[in-house]
């Protein structure tokens, strides 16, 4: 699968690929990441890609003669390649979006920086837009790479394991119950007793339960969910 980013900063975005799994899909060719820089595409002098909002306000915009051509250029190139703009006033980025996505063969981010990028720019190129919470990032390359990192893990080989895809938070309703490693007591604390007796049946018990009252502590409405879910199957 391939990855393009749209960006004023690809340094920024470089290094998260350099080590551990990406970087092992990489080497694998499971991922090939390429970047686009839209100041390269700048007819202006000085290459500026941004200027002074229409109407008034305050910082500056990303103008739309950059990133159109940018854009332009990347679709001319390949014309199936799956855009989407990272911007906090978007729906909100899910588990069922990583999946869905996963299954595209080029998807491009466009990574926004000043106060955002001219409205036109977002109207006539993106196939979807995005937002991963409801607070202000200094650059959308940080969104960018939660989106390409949380749709990598889903593409088929990229994990050693893919068994763990299945038991992770957000496969179900329910938040993933707590993992523990060996030793079995550090500083004389113990891991549950039930995960030690090798009764898998009573472990996945105990597993759901853990999960259900985690649920219920930090994402309440998640909890309702799995309980109508429970409710509809029976």
């Amino acid at each position: 699968m391939k990855f393009t980013f749209v960006t004023l900063f690809s340094n920024l975005v470089e290094g998260y690929f350099q080590d551990s799994i990406l970087k092992r899909a990489i080497d694998k060719n499971l991922l090939e990441i390429n970047y686009l820089d839209p100041r390269e595409f700048s007819t202006n002098k000085h290459h500026k890609v941004d200027d002074t909002a229409v109407g008034g306000g305050a910082g500056m915009v990303m103008n739309p003669q950059p990133l159109f051509d940018a854009l332009s250029a990347l679709k001319f190139e390949d014309e199936n390649v799956h855009i989407i703009f990272m911007t906090p006033v978007a729906k909100q980025f899910s588990q069922n979006d990583a999946k869905r996505l996963a299954k595209k063969e080029h998807v491009a981010f466009v990574s926004g920086r000043y106060e955002g990028i001219d409205e036109r720019v977002i109207e006539e190129f993106a196939d979807e837009v995005f937002s991963i919470g409801d607070y202000i990032l200094t650059g959308g390359e940080l969104a960018s790479l939660v989106v390409c990192d949380a749709v990598s893990r889903n593409i088929d080989g990229v994990l050693g394991n893919a068994d763990s895809l299945s038991v992770e938070s957000f496969e179900t309703p329910l938040l993933e119950a707590p993992s523990f490693s060996k030793p079995k007591i550090y500083q004389q604390i113990g891991v549950p007793s039930e995960y030690l007796k090798g009764n898998h049946s009573k472990i996945r018990s105990l597993k759901l339960a853990l999960s259900e009252c985690k649920t219920k502590f930090f994402r309440p409405e998640q909890l309702l969910k799995h309980k109508t879910r429970t409710s509809y199957e029976k």
